[in-house]
């Protein structure tokens, strides 16, 4: 996993905390925040980032946080 995006409208769902967290567990990382990332369907029900292209969502942020430490290792 090379860089994470986020939609900066998702961060009302409780993602600032997930940013922050994982920018410092993961400073290898690279995290870029985006004014719309173009799911905005998910992004009104879900918590989510943008991994290698890939959509990855969770009901709420701690487990969309979960998610990222799994598929980190």
């Amino acid at each position: 996993m090379k860089k994470i995006k986020y939609c900066k409208h998702n961060f009302k769902n409780g993602l600032k905390p997930i940013y922050k967290a994982m920018k410092d567990r993961y400073p290898d990382i690279k995290q870029k925040k985006s004014d719309c990332l173009g799911n905005c369907k998910t992004c009104k029900l879900e918590c989510f980032v943008v991994v290698k292209s890939k959509t990855v969502s969770a009901p709420s942020a701690e487990k969309l946080y979960k998610q990222l430490k799994k598929m980190i290792g």
